[in-house]
């Protein structure tokens, strides 16, 4: 047999796989100590679609008011953007709920989807809490080449900002 021969059967025995390479998730992980009990605090941020009360980048919200599996909101962003998220979980007892972006807006935010949990725990004393939001997300342009402010670095300092400032203005407005 000659090389070319052999090196086709070997194609045709082994064949190629085509392996293709999308977008890895990235993660944002951000809490927040702030001088209240568990229960002052969880009762400014229970309400999924009351987050217009306490964070500065939104503008507005508006919901069906259900804090329940399948509850939704609707959140304007400062620069009018908006974003439409799906509670998939909520606990009043654990003081914890986790929601996901329920349709995609890249123009007003730079991710495709994501995944949030946000959690109420006692902080070192009875009179403080620890406020955590975590997310797991895709960036805005899942294709090979996304442009810089779709990428995986824009869509990770969004997430951290929005959470850093959800944070901040959820802490001013309980230690005020």
């Amino acid at each position: 047999m000659n090389r070319l021969t052999l090196l086709l059967l070997s194609f045709l025995v082994f064949p190629v796989v085509s392996v293709a390479h999308g977008p890895t998730p990235q993660k944002a992980n951000e809490s927040i100590t702030i001088n209240a009990s568990v229960d002052a605090v969880w009762n400014v941020v229970k309400q999924f679609d009351g987050i217009a009360d306490w964070h500065p980048d939104v503008k507005a919200s508006s919901g069906d008011g259900k804090n329940a599996s399948d509850g939704s909101r609707t959140i304007t962003l400062k620069n009018d953007g908006q974003l439409v998220d799906s509670l998939d979980y909520y606990s009043d007892k654990d003081h914890e709920y986790n929601y996901r972006l329920k349709a995609e807006n890249v123009t007003a935010f730079p991710v495709s989807s994501y995944t949030t949990n946000l959690k109420v725990t006692a902080g070192s004393d009875a009179n403080s809490s620890v406020v955590s939001l975590k997310s797991r997300f895709y960036r805005g342009d899942t294709g090979n080449t996304p442009s810089d402010n779709l990428n995986d670095a824009a869509a990770v300092t969004a997430m951290k900002v929005f959470f850093s400032n959800g944070l901040l203005g959820l802490k001013q407005k309980l230690e005020k």
